[in-house]
Parts: structure tokens; C-alpha cells; sequence
């Protein structure tokens, strides 16, 4: 779709990195310019101004298409004239000259359609992942009057738009439901399990008035969107998934669904928080032996909850050593959230030399500051 020139531009819209009118002028003229002083002070005008003829090959790389068709006219126009003032002793080598400027020209014409073209397509495709990116996870920081929810997801594709660890907040009546997973796979592929399960837990956090129901619920998307894939002659897929229920009290429920563990980052000490590993991911509820367990933990007001998948746990060195994350956290207590999760996924990119091995998600949460008192009727602040 065309766009008025009045209109603003999209900073990653390709017209956004096409240089001026006044630009693409000053760089013609002024390499013309060039082109004519070297050959004079040289005297071999016609042969250096035959290097007009790459010119429409640069525009083409870097400028619009009526740039390039301008830029085009422009180096066969000079051409043209330079033969005319200095023709050469063979004239059939001034006709090939103009024909080799003029076939140069067309080619990079059509090559700049093609690449404008193409910039286009990648816009739209990106604009799209992007939209599905922001349907499936809210970009962060997330608040309820509960808690702040903070951190940093990179997904390992290369269009940085969309992976497989999955997080959401939701204020639910009966507390703030998190849920934070890593569905089995990567990128593209696993991208319909996690929308089951985020639409899942967006619609049970609601309704459940139990953590162990909302459980239940993500669980039952799975199994249901497995066997829609099996259908697909798609493979199965499981999903490790932490599940949190955080309200006015000190105590934290959650359930954990085969995901690493959580920490608790204070200002004395980091501590694991111990939860029942041995309960299996969403998706594989029906191979347990028993229900999934309910775990309790005190959550201070002081201290920052950190949230991850194993794209962190699991990032290694060079020489295949493992990230020390509880080293981290205890060396980097004194963080504040917002700072603290930023650091841990920098740090291991520069542990591991900038060589991503999975999806990452790291959460840092804390407690939201309790709401001023509200102010008595008849009564001044003051008082």
C-alpha cells in the first residue's frame, strides 16, 4: 500500500533507511564530479568515466526505485556526453559502452524493484509474527495489586519474535495466577502448544477457584491439542510448567510441572525453593501415580522471586560448563527486580560467548507496595 509523504514512518519500515532526494543528488554529482577530475588530472577521461556505469548498481543496493532509474539516466546521460567530447578512435567501443550503461541501468532498476519488494514481504511476515507474539505473551513488565512481574524472553529462532517458553499474569479473584513453561521443542514448531496452554491458563484463572483445578485445566489443553496434532500426523508434545498463586498472604501455593525450581533472592541469602520434582509435565498428568502436589513457600516483601526455564539453567561455556546460576543470584542480591533478571540473561550470553542453546525466560517478581490508606471522611491528612 502506498504512503503519503506527509505520513509518518515506521522506524522498521524499509522507507525508513532510504536516503533523501538531496542525498542521492549530492552522492551523484559529486561522484561525477570526482570521476571528471581524476580523468583530467590523469588523462584518461573516457576510460574513468566509464565507472559511471556502476552507479545505478549502487543505488540499486540502498536507494528507491525512482532514485535508481534517476541515477541511472543520469550515469548514461554522462556517458553519452563524455563520448561525444572525447569520442574514442574505435566507435564501435563508444556504442557498447552506451549499451552496456544502458543494459547496467535496466538491471539494477529491476533488481531494486525486486529487493523493495522483498524488504516489503519481510515487513508484512514480521509485522504478523509480531502480532501473534503479542496474542500469545503480553510484553512485560505485568502488574496486578499484587505483584510486579518483570524480565526478559529471547526466543532462540533468529527473527527474535516467537519461541517455546510461554509466560503470563492473571488477577484473579482469588489471587494473582503466574504461570511461566517451556513447551517441548523450539521456535515455530512448538508455537500451537503454547497457545493452547496460555489460552488455557488466560480463561481457567479465572474460573478455577483451586490452583490444583487451574492445574487441571492447562493439562487437559494439552491433551487436547496433542490429540488434534496426532490427527495432523504432528508429534506429541509436553509442556514443564511452573504454576503460582499469589495473594495478600506471606505464603506462595504453586505447583510444579516438572520446571526448574524457583529462588527466593534476598537481601541476607538466596535460597532454592524446594518444590515436588518428581510431579511430570502438562500433557504426561495421566503416567502419574498420584495427583500433583500443592507447595507452600513465604514470599517477604523484601525479597525478589526469580522465575526460569532451563534456557538459563542450562546455558553452557565454550567447555561445556553450566552456568552458575545460584552463584549469580548470591553474588547479585542487592539487584532490584527490574535489573536483576537483565543481568542474569547478559551475563549468561557472555558466559556462554553469545552462543544461545534454547529458548530463554527469565521472571523476576516482587511484591507490589500496599495501597496508601484511603483518606478518612471529616478527617484532614494532617491529622
Amino acid at each position: 500500500m502506498a504512503t503519503r509523504a506527509d505520513e509518518p514512518v515506521d522506524p522498521d519500515h524499509p522507507r525508513a533507511r532510504w536516503p533523501s532526494n538531496g542525498a542521492v543528488l549530492l552522492w551523484v554529482v559529486g561522484l561525477t564530479a570526482l570521476i571528471l577530475v581524476l580523468g583530467v588530472l590523469t588523462g584518461t577521461g573516457v576510460r574513468l568515466i566509464g565507472l559511471l556505469v556502476f552507479l545505478p548498481a549502487f543505488a540499486a543496493a540502498f536507494c528507491t526505485v525512482r532514485q535508481t532509474v534517476f541515477t541511472a539516466c543520469w550515469s548514461t546521460v554522462a556517458l553519452a556526453l563524455s563520448l561525444v567530447y572525447h569520442p574514442a578512435p574505435n566507435r564501435s567501443d563508444d556504442i557498447v559502452a552506451l549499451a552496456l550503461s544502458v543494459v547496467f541501468g535496466v538491471l539494477s532498476v529491476l533488481g531494486c524493484r525486486y529487493r523493495i519488494g522483498h524488504e516489503s514481504e519481510m515487513l508484512r511476515l514480521r509485522s504478523t509474527a509480531t502480532a501473534m507474539q503479542r496474542s500469545i505473551l503480553r510484553p512485560l513488565p505485568l502488574v496486578t495489586d499484587q505483584v510486579l512481574m518483570d524480565g526478559v524472553y529471547e526466543p532462540l529462532q533468529e527473527d527474535k519474535l516467537v519461541g517455546g517458553d510461554i509466560y503470563d499474569l492473571a488477577a484473579s479473584p482469588y489471587g494473582t495466577r503466574v504461570l511461566i513453561g517451556d513447551v517441548q521443542g523450539k521456535g515455530l514448531p512448538a508455537i500451537g502448544t503454547a497457545f493452547a496452554v496460555i489460552g488455557a491458563f488466560r480463561e481457567a484463572a479465572y474460573r478455577e477457584t483451586t490452583l490444583s483445578g487451574l492445574v487441571d485445566a492447562l493439562e487437559e489443553a494439552v491433551v487436547r491439542h496433542n490429540a488434534i496434532a496426532a490427527e495432523a500426523d504432528e508429534p506429541e508434545r509436553f509442556v514443564t510448567a511452573l504454576v503460582l498463586c499469589i495473594d495478600d498472604s506471606p505464603t506462595v501455593r504453586a505447583i510444579s510441572c516438572g520446571h526448574p525450581r524457583p529462588y527466593l533472592v534476598g537481601p541476607g541469602a538466596t535460597v532454592s525453593v524446594l518444590l515436588d520434582e518428581a510431579d511430570l509435565p502438562l500433557g504426561l498428568g495421566s503416567l502419574a501415580p498420584a495427583p500433583r502436589t500443592i507447595g507452600r513457600f513465604d514470599f517477604p516483601f523484601d525479597t525478589t522471586l526469580l522465575l526460569c526455564t532451563d534456557g538459563l539453567t542450562e546455558t553452557r561455556a565454550p567447555d561445556g560448563t553450566f552456568f552458575p546460576l545460584e552463584k549469580r543470584l548470591a553474588e547479585e542480591a542487592g539487584l532490584p527486580p527490574t535489573r536483576l533478571a537483565r543481568f542474569l540473561h547478559a551475563d549468561s550470553r557472555a558466559f556462554s560467548a553469545g552462543h544461545q542453546q534454547d529458548d530463554i525466560a527469565v521472571l523476576a517478581l516482587c511484591r507490589a507496595p500496599a495501597p496508601a490508606p484511603a483518606p478518612v471522611p471529616g478527617r484532614s491528612p494532617a491529622a
